[in-house]
């Protein structure tokens, strides 16, 4: 008896496969399948998951620049505007230990100048966050926190994100402070 090929298409997928193929897995045992361009609603409870950072528990260690799979970071600096000092000596903007407050590189503490300064009145500034230019590399939001109110935080940017079933930077987060959660309780803010 011959013994017929498995074509691709009809051969069995494993389980992480077929995570990794579907267009976002879901909790409560809903998951939106992609098959050949068809999507499709496999039966349960309807709440996508998502990467967050949760900002309480973030320490800034620079691997969310370093560890996602795109090639600029997913991960951004969020200004939390309600809890902003508006500071004229910005902790997140100036290194520290800066001779003179001027925009000049060596005294800016983002390596990319994401971070923009906008005079407001005296002393008072508005920060604002170049999504373009940021890259999650955190340094804004170490120093935000160690001289500031921590007005800067970090997030995942679900436009941006892919969503991968297995978030590189998940994996190598020290704090456990990336997780899923539902959409519900998405983009945790500070403040």
């Amino acid at each position: 008896m011959e013994q017929k090929k498995d074509h691709p298409k009809n051969s069995p997928i494993k389980r992480r496969e077929f995570f990794k193929l579907c267009g976002s897995v879901v909790a409560g045992g809903t998951i939106l399948a992609v098959a050949d361009g068809m999507a499709r609603k496999v039966e349960g409870t309807e709440a996508s998951l998502f990467w967050q950072i949760d900002p309480n528990v973030c320490t800034q260690c620079g691997r969310c620049e370093t560890h996602c799979v795109l090639p600029v970071s997913a991960v951004k600096c969020i200004h939390a505007n309600k809890v902003c000092g508006y500071c004229d000596l910005c902790g997140g903007y100036y290194r520290t230990n800066v001779k003179e407050l001027n925009t000049a590189a060596e005294n800016m503490m983002c390596p990319t100048g994401a971070i923009l300064r906008k005079f407001v009145e005296d002393p008072y500034f508005e920060y604002t966050i170049d999504e373009d230019l940021c890259n999650g590399c955190g340094k804004c939001v170490k120093g935000c926190s160690s001289f500031g109110n921590g007005s800067l935080y970090l997030q995942i940017k679900q436009d941006l994100c892919l969503n991968c079933n297995e978030c590189q930077i998940s994996t190598v987060c020290a704090s456990g402070a990336i997780t899923r959660v539902t959409y519900a309780t998405a983009y945790k803010l500070k403040g």
